[in-house]
């Protein structure tokens, strides 16, 4: 009471103050406090508790990561010399496989779609086979936040539920949302993707979770799938470009042998023409003859179109080469009980000193002075 009374006494008349009055208060104050540290050193003690507990209840998590150089041709070059005979065929041989630029890989690995069909797949862990997606709401323990909650408990996954559109509107539409929460769960705490230096082109894949066989196995398929999505995309144009062309020069070719054996059989023909009769052999032949020589020259330039078409394929291909991927044991990151039983003994007592200080100026507001 005597420190707060002296504190009251420091007062100046309203609204004015000088530099020692403000000094004098505060070293008060900090008496006052002194004065108090029992209080503050329970509640300091109580935080460090609190975080400690803390820090021992949360799971250890098991980290799976995978590291891979992703080398990709700029994609938009375009490739002046298939001309002529390509073009009149209908076929496209710009730009082939320019959908992704080689960063928007990163969008691949957190899009629904990818972390769904990666979830949707079935593993062998333990010599037992189940869905990924099973193996997540089993050491989440799912179910058992579901046990009031029938149409979830008996709620089943199939690897065919990406395609499945037979199921009735009800379970589909039930089945979608419980993934959907998983995936954004997944992203929000389970996923990290980055690049291990800004200047080059290594991708890191880190998965984190408390099952240590869940992180390898979906690390594993996620990055199966999200890499051969990226490759087949990437190329799907100028692979669609090749089997345009191989089609059409196979007809060509199909075309020019069947003229070329239709000048021999009007020979075997008319083994015994008339000399007179010439027109029965001589014109047919040389149709057909020129027939062949035109599709012959038709199908050399398919042929290099083609053969240029599938070195444009090659080019942009990426090459997606891993560097290292997960293997047991997985590295395992725990919760510091240390630095939580720090950070709560300096929370208990900025808390206590908190309280004690506004405490002290309500009282002083109420006594108005």
């Amino acid at each position: 009471m005597a420190i707060e009374n002296q504190i009251n006494k420091t007062t100046l008349p309203r609204d004015e103050i000088s530099l020692r009055d403000l000094v004098l208060k505060v070293r008060t104050l900090i008496f006052y406090l002194w004065s108090k540290w029992l209080i503050i050193g329970i509640i300091s003690l109580i935080g460090g508790t609190i975080g400690f507990f803390y820090a021992k209840s949360k799971p250890q998590l098991f980290i799976a990561s995978t590291t891979f150089v992703l080398e990709d041709e700029k994609s938009g070059k375009n490739l002046g010399n298939l001309a002529g005979l390509a073009s009149m065929a209908g076929v496209d041989i710009g730009s082939g496989g320019g959908i992704f630029q080689s960063d928007n890989i990163f969008q691949l690995y957190k899009s629904r779609t990818m972390l769904t069909k990666t979830l949707l797949t079935m593993v062998e862990i333990d010599g037992k086979k189940e869905l990924l997606v099973d193996r997540y709401i089993s050491f989440n323990q799912l179910r058992t936040n579901w046990a009031q909650k029938p149409e979830l408990l008996q709620l089943k996954f199939s690897e065919n539920d990406v395609k499945d559109t037979v199921s009735k509107v009800k379970n589909t539409r039930l089945r979608d949302s419980i993934l959907g929460v998983i995936v954004t769960n997944i992203n929000n705490n389970n996923l990290i993707v980055d690049k291990v230096d800004k200047n080059l082109n290594a991708i890191q894949v880190d998965i984190k979770a408390a099952d240590e066989n869940f992180a390898k196995c979906f690390n594993d398929e996620l990055v199966k799938n999200v890499n051969e999505f990226y490759i087949s995309t990437k190329t799907q144009k100028t692979l669609q470009n090749v089997k345009i062309l191989q089609h059409k020069a196979d007809s060509v070719k199909a075309v020019m042998h069947g003229a070329i054996y239709a000048a021999v059989a009007i020979n075997d023909a008319t083994p015994n023409l008339n000399p007179t009769r010439q027109v029965q052999r001589v014109a047919p032949v040389q149709r057909a003859q020129f027939s062949a020589e035109t599709n012959r020259a038709i199908l050399t330039e398919m042929v290099k179109n083609l053969e240029l078409t599938k070195m444009s394929l090659l080019k942009e291909t990426p090459l997606i080469q891993v560097i290292d991927e997960p293997i047991y044991p997985l590295p395992v990151k725990a919760v510091s009980k240390k630095i939580y039983l720090i950070l709560g003994i300096i929370g208990g007592a900025f808390f206590s000193i908190l309280v004690l200080t506004i405490n002290i100026l309500y009282k002083k507001i109420i006594s108005g002075e």
